[in-house]
């Protein structure tokens, strides 16, 4: 393999580490505990075996008692590094034939296998410029709990697993469904020897060896190499040593293996959590959910004291002088609603009636409803908790509409430029009214005091002074009705204005404490699921 391809794939392995990594901190907290440990553990392999050395292969030797795996292990060594015995277990501890033994000290270290063998070199097989160790592995159905926790060990540490079958045994259900298939992404790093051939009639070893390749196309591993051997008559040794010379040559076995345990690990959290991406926030999905939130807090009560309030303030404003002030016995609704305070936003509240049983039920049911929308189709775990950080500001939300109504700038305290004009004319009119009675109050007085009365000026044959009186009340009368027409539009302007600013306001407060949390959530998600793809 050349360096540059060997570069890739470091490369490619380091985009699906930090995938992995990225994974794990995604999902804490929603992972299950099991899978999630399982992945770190496999990012503290990952870690401590590529800061070991690059240059060496490590080869284990996996077999159940009975299987001739430590006379394989000699017989592909070339020398008797393990001793063979009948006895169960016939290997206690982990043994290392090693070729190349600069560098290889701190690896074994960290495999912690006591027992090494600096191994001759084999022709055509290894030499201290190999980079090779093999490791003869206690049996994984020993009897003895302390053997079978190496071979977990093991199994999960080794660069590449070399099971060996025997043809009694090739079938086991505990060696297929307690190793062999959930390791089926270590497909590339692993390698099946059929061993004890020589027990077998000739005619019969290519049937047990298909009936073997089947088994494992079924369990994932359809691709694996499987290999016919005898330690005893040496038929097949040199294919086991072409094969592992071949991976320990390419010294790519290492992020092979990592590649696998990676992709196994990935595999674990996506099994644990399913599939599926969130639906996300939608639009209407958002504006649903203010406008349940606005009614609950009081929008429509405050939009139409804002009506009221306005056409109140006109009359008082604008009414005929006569019966204006009659006007103010009735109570402004914003004030009652201390609505027209000048108290800066971040202190001010309302005199709302506060959320009542109704009003909570109303906003948690259109939380839920938002929440449920936004999480469709997320997987089960993740909907959980995207229902729970839009539920996570649940207990501010009150407050904090009461806040943003009394923040909202409702144009309580703005006169209406008309104003000014209906009540200078209402009071000239009112003027006017009073300049004819007392000019005829005047007349009325020198009459009765027996006194030379002028003549009163006439208009079409009206005395001015009473057409000045019905002038100025028929005025009054006109500018009041008309006001209060001008003032019931402009009442309807004031108050959509202020029902839009109010749904900005209370808008605002859900997308902070409600649709962020779930925005949050659902990015989450997301980049779960591409970590998780890149990891796998």
């Amino acid at each position: 393999m050349s360096r540059h391809s060997g570069a890739r794939k470091q490369s490619r392995l380091d985009r699906q580490l930090q995938a992995l990594q990225d994974a794990c901190s995604l999902g804490e907290g929603i992972l299950p505990d099991e899978p999630l440990q399982e992945a770190l553990r496999v990012l503290e392999r990952a870690s401590s075996r590529r800061s070991l050395s690059a240059e060496h292969t490590v080869v284990g030797f996996f077999g159940a008692t009975g299987s001739g795996k430590s006379s394989l292990f000699n017989a592909v060594s070339g020398a008797e590094i393990a001793t063979a015995a009948a006895r169960r277990p016939t290997t206690s501890e982990p043994l290392a034939g090693v070729w190349g033994a600069a560098g290889s000290e701190a690896l074994l270290d960290w495999l912690e296998v006591g027992h090494r063998h600096h191994a001759a070199p084999v022709k055509g097989f290894a030499d201290e410029e190999s980079g090779l160790i093999l490791l003869d592995l206690p049996d994984f159905d020993s009897t003895r709990a302390a053997n079978r926790e190496i071979v977990q060990r093991m199994v999960g540490m080794v660069d590449v697993l070399v099971w060996v079958l025997d043809p009694q045994k090739y079938a086991d259900a505990a060696v297929h469904n307690g190793f062999l298939a959930p390791h089926a992404s270590h497909g590339a790093v692993t390698l099946v020897v059929l061993n004890q051939v020589d027990r077998l009639p000739q005619r019969d070893v290519e049937p047990v060896l298909d009936s073997l390749r089947g088994i494992l196309a079924g369990e994932g591993l359809g691709k694996v190499r499987v290999l016919a051997s005898s330690a005893v008559t040496g038929a097949g040794i040199d294919g086991v040593r072409e094969a592992i010379r071949k991976v320990a040559l390419e010294r790519q076995a290492q992020s092979r293996r990592l590649e696998a345990d990676v992709t196994r690990a990935a595999g674990g959290l996506h099994d644990a959590l399913g599939d599926g991406e969130a639906a996300g926030v939608r639009s209407p999905a958002k504006a649903r959910l203010a406008e349940e939130l606005a009614v609950a807090a009081n929008v429509p009560a405050v939009v139409q004291a804002v009506s009221q309030s306005y056409r109140l303030e006109s009359v008082r404003r604008t009414g005929w002088p006569v019966t204006r002030w009659l006007s103010r016995f009735r109570p402004d609704p914003l004030r009652r609603f201390n609505l027209r305070s000048t108290a800066p936003a971040g202190l001010n509240r309302t005199s709302l009636p506060p959320a009542g049983a109704p009003e909570r039920a109303r906003t948690d049911a259109a939380v839920r409803e938002f929440a449920d929308a936004a999480s469709a189709g997320a997987p089960g775990p993740w909907r959980a908790a995207i229902r729970g950080a839009a539920r996570e500001g649940r207990d501010r939300l009150p407050d904090a509409l009461d806040q943003a109504i009394a923040g909202a700038d409702l144009g309580a305290n703005r006169k209406a430029w008309w104003w000014a004009v209906f009540n200078v004319v209402q009071w000239l009119a009112l003027l006017t009214v009073l300049a004819g009675l007392g000019w005829l109050g005047v007349l009325a007085a020198l009459g009765y005091f027996q006194m030379p009365v002028p003549e009163v000026p006439r208009v079409e044959g009206w005395p001015v002074p009473t057409l000045m009186i019905a002038l100025g009340v028929v005025l009054g009368i006109f500018l009041a009705i008309t006001g209060r027409f001008i003032a019931a539009g402009a009442a309807r302007a004031r108050a959509a204005r202020a029902r839009r600013r109010l749904n900005a306001a209370v808008a605002a407060v859900a997308q902070e404490l409600v649709v962020d949390p779930v925005e949050v959530e659902i990015s989450r998600l997301s980049a779960f699921n591409a970590a998780l793809k890149t990891a796998a």
